[in-house]
C-alpha cells in the first residue's frame, strides 16, 4: 500500500462481533431462566417494560422476551441487529433500536434496564448515568455474563500452554469470576442495594463447535487471520487428545442495582 493509498478502518473491538453474527447466534449459550427469577425476586414486581442495552443478536432478549411485556433491545452493530430483527418481526412486543445506548433516549423510564455480556463496551464516563436516567423510582439495572471455565483442570493446563506460547497477549486471566466485576470503582455510588449472584451450570463443546465459538470472541477475530489459524488448530490438536469434547463449567454472574 503506498501513502497515498486509503486505509482501510480500523477494527475496535467492540464492533467485531457483526463479522460473525449468524455464528454468534448459533454457539454463544443462552441464559439460564434462573436469571430472569432473581432479577424478578429482586425488583419485587412484574416489570412494565424492559430496555435492554446491547442486545446483540437475542441472547438475553429470548429469556426477558418471556416476562410477556415490551422489551425494547437497543444495539449498535446493524449485523447483530439484523438476525434479532428477524427473529422478532412478527412479535410486537420486541422493538430494536439500531443505535448505542449512548446515543438513545428511552421515551419513558423503565422498570427494568438489562445488559448481558455488553456493559463493559458502554462509555465507562456515562453508562452508569444514562442508566440511572432510563429507570424509573424502583428500577433495577441487571447486568448479568458468562465466564467460560474448565472443568478439565489438566486440559485447562494444556490450553492455557497453548495460548502462551502462541498468544500471550490473549491468554487466560486467573481469578475471575470470583474476584472480576465490570463496574469502575464508585460507579454505582448513584444506587442502591447492589448484589451480586452466580448461576453455574456445564457446557460441553465438541471440538469443531468450540473453534466456532472462539472465533466470535473479540480478542480472537482482532488476531492476524494466519495467527487465529494457527491458534485454533493447536487448541483442536489439544481438545482432540483429550477425547473430542471441552466440558465448559460455565458461570453466568448476575450484578443487580436499586435506583
Amino acid at each position: 500500500m503506498t501513502t497515498d493509498e486509503p486505509r482501510p478502518p480500523a477494527r475496535e473491538q467492540r464492533t467485531v462481533f457483526g463479522e460473525v453474527a449468524g455464528t454468534y447466534d448459533d454457539v454463544r449459550p443462552a441464559y439460564p431462566p434462573e436469571i430472569l427469577t432473581r432479577i424478578l425476586d429482586y425488583l419485587g414486581r412484574a416489570p412494565a417494560g424492559v430496555l435492554e442495552s446491547g442486545a446483540g443478536t437475542g441472547k438475553a432478549t429470548a429469556l426477558l422476551r418471556t416476562l410477556d411485556v415490551p422489551v425494547t433491545c437497543v444495539e449498535p452493530d446493524p449485523e447483530m441487529a439484523a438476525v434479532l430483527t428477524g427473529r422478532y418481526a412478527d412479535d410486537e412486543l420486541v422493538s430494536v433500536v439500531v443505535s448505542g445506548f449512548e446515543d438513545y433516549t428511552p421515551p419513558a423510564p423503565v422498570d427494568l434496564l438489562a445488559s448481558a455480556q455488553a456493559w463493559h463496551w458502554l462509555d465507562p464516563a456515562r453508562r452508569a448515568g444514562l442508566a440511572h436516567a432510563a429507570l424509573a423510582p424502583g428500577g433495577t439495572l441487571a447486568v448479568f455474563g458468562h465466564h467460560y471455565g474448565f472443568a478439565d483442570p489438566e486440559l485447562s493446563e494444556a490450553i492455557n500452554a497453548v495460548y502462551l506460547r502462541l498468544t500471550p497477549e490473549i491468554a487466560h486471566r486467573e481469578g475471575f469470576p470470583e474476584h472480576y466485576t465490570p463496574f469502575a470503582p464508585g460507579e454505582l455510588s448513584a444506587f442502591a442495594d447492589l448484589d451480586r449472584q452466580q448461576v453455574e451450570r456445564l457446557v460441553p463443546f465438541p471440538t469443531e463447535r468450540y473453534l466456532r465459538l472462539l472465533s466470535t470472541f473479540s480478542n480472537h477475530r482482532l488476531l492476524a487471520p494466519e495467527r487465529r489459524d494457527r491458534l485454533h488448530a493447536a487448541l483442536a490438536e489439544v481438545i482432540d487428545g483429550h477425547g473430542g469434547v471441552l466440558d465448559h463449567r460455565l458461570t453466568t454472574t448476575l450484578w443487580l442495582a436499586r435506583r
